[in-house]
């Protein structure tokens, strides 16, 4: 792991391998461990991952961590390691930033993988929802998000077979700041809706679902791969909303026979 100041907040951030650059957002309320798997492509890509404000080893921004405050890192980190444009990897939160970043820094970007997110906006409803959350993390600390989050973002099949997983995930989100939760939470809720922008998306796109996802289900991943031109779908068994880590292996064969073409 290294560090690197951006934008006065100090990030966490790792990188492996060479080749084609290939940069991942992780979800939330989670740190780039969620991408632990996938260092195993480096041996033809290189490949980088960073903590968002708030997450992981990152420092707390002062104000909420918009979607486009993860963008505008994740083009400063391009910028100073010297990767040049990216195929960026995005999941969950980390694609909502991916879009931010597609719309702001299209001469950046190479190609684009969008894993259980969606396109649209939250209703009021979900807005209400985050914002007290927010308020109960801030309370009661990162257990609030472990126990409204934990038994949504991962299949049935993970549930039953993968404990480590799970045992994983709970770790990550305890060692999310509070204020990182209740910053994200805010940032997240307050996105924009990227709808109208799928159809102006004009780089190699992949988008990807766990079969087992009730955050993201498969309707969500085909309002991406309709308007996004020429974008291709690929649905993982057995996973629910993080297949890099709940599936691995298929995830990363799915990743890399997208990766070839670059």
């Amino acid at each position: 792991m290294k560090k690197i100041s951006l934008g006065g907040v100090e990030i966490q951030y790792a990188e492996r391998g060479q080749g084609p650059a290939v940069l991942f957002l992780h979800g939330f309320p989670l740190s780039l461990g969620m991408w632990d798997g996938q260092e195993a492509l480096s041996t033809r890509y290189r490949i980088v991952r960073f903590d968002a404000r708030g997450h992981g080893g990152s420092g707390v921004s002062d104000s909420a961590l918009t979607m486009d405050r993860i963008a505008e890192d994740a083009a400063l980190l391009i910028d100073r390691l010297r990767l040049g444009p990216v195929i960026l990897a995005g999941c969950s939160m980390g694609g909502y930033a991916a879009f931010a970043f597609a719309q702001k820094h299209r001469s950046l970007l190479r190609g684009l993988v969008l894993v259980d997110t969606r396109a649209g906006a939250d209703t009021p409803e979900a807005r209400k929802g985050r914002s007290d959350l927010a308020a109960k993390v801030m309370k009661e600390g990162a257990q609030a998000a472990l126990d409204a989050f934990l038994p949504k973002i991962v299949g049935e099949t993970t549930k039953a077979t993968r404990a480590d997983v799970v045992a994983k995930l709970k770790d990550m989100i305890l060692a999310t700041p509070k204020q990182g939760i209740s910053d994200a939470l805010h940032g997240i809720a307050a996105r924009q809706d990227s709808t109208a922008f799928l159809r102006e998306i004009d780089v190699p796109t992949l988008v990807v679902c766990g079969e087992e996802d009730v955050i993201t289900p498969r309707a969500e991943a085909e309002i991406l791969q309709k308007g996004i031109k020429g974008a291709e779908l690929a649905m993982i068994a057995k996973s629910g909303h993080l297949p890099s880590m709940e599936t691995p292996e298929e995830f990363n064969r799915v990743l890399e026979a997208f990766l070839r073409r670059f």
